[in-house]
């Protein structure tokens, strides 16, 4: 069942199960933005910083 099936009805299950859903989502997309971000400024970086 989708969301933009005709049989789909929004009840408390459902709105509680997507809740969670984007809720987990935008937790993982966050995250891997800023690990990207931060990847982008490490290569990009100054040379003089080595570790």
């Amino acid at each position: 069942m989708l969301p933009f099936s005709f049989e789909w009805v929004w009840d408390a299950g459902h709105i509680v199960f997507m809740g969670g859903l984007w809720y987990a989502l935008s937790i993982l997309g966050i995250g891997m933005a800023f690990c990207v971000i931060k990847t982008v400024i490490d290569v990009s970086g100054n040379d003089e910083q080595h570790h």
